[in-house]
């Protein structure tokens, strides 16, 4: 499922990153990686607010439903 489907304080593994290799590169710098743990802190207004590698990082809605968890 999308990380935009992920329950607010559930922590998932990603399972897969999706688009273009732009976005998988810019996904994986920010600590998006295959097999690491996300936890969704809040969603305000379709963005997401998530905890990945010990940061907080907010993503857009388009971003995070590129991401499966």
């Amino acid at each position: 499922m999308p990380l935009t489907l992920a329950e607010v304080g559930e922590e998932n593994i990603i399972r897969k990153i999706g688009g273009k290799q732009e976005i998988k590169a810019h996904l994986e710098n920010l600590g998006f990686v295959v097999g690491g743990a996300v936890t969704v802190i809040n969603t305000i207004g379709g963005n997401v607010i998530v905890n990945v590698k010990d940061s907080r990082i907010a993503v857009s809605r388009e971003m995070a439903q590129k991401i499966m968890v």
